[in-house]
């Protein structure tokens, strides 16, 4: 079985992680953890970034995105199943789709940060996206709420 787990190192992605590592996968599943790096738009004044051309942002972004990977990958490592990494560049709902469809993955695992109203309309919802047009299943996962 070909599981693609994407993530972006958010609360949502976490979740993912742990819903990915806690199932017990047919031996000689593979999983592939896929990070996409998105186009650096500022959204604020940041002193360091300011100071850098979008070259090195786009290189410290990739391997800021190299690091997630690894250390999800080696979360969800385990003897019955082989996992690999894999970061690109560009807009994660296509990305995402693109890379299951080239790898022929047979199950997405994404994390949802749960986006409603005005945020939804303005962010986008790339977990909404991706089931919407994937050629596999999907799974997507959100966090557990903590009690109050």
């Amino acid at each position: 079985m070909k599981i693609l787990l994407a993530v972006d190192g958010s609360e949502a992605s976490d979740a993912a992680i742990d819903e990915v590592r806690q199932r017990p996968w047919p031996k000689g599943s593979t999983v592939r953890v896929l990070s996409v790096v998105q186009q650096y738009m500022p959204s604020a004044p940041d002193v360091v970034l300011a100071s850098m051309t979008f070259e090195e942002i786009r290189a410290r972004l990739s391997e800021e995105a190299e690091q997630l990977t690894r250390a999800a990958a080696e979360r969800v490592a385990a003897p019955s199943i082989m996992v690999e990494t894999d970061v690109r560049q560009g807009d994660p709902r296509t990305a995402i789709l693109d890379a299951a469809d080239e790898w022929k993955a047979d199950l997405i695992v994404v994390g949802s940060h749960g986006r409603t109203g005005l945020q939804r309309l303005v962010m986008g919802s790339v977990a909404q996206s991706v089931v919407a047009h994937a050629r596999c299943s999907v799974e997507v996962v959100r966090p557990r709420r903590r009690a109050a």
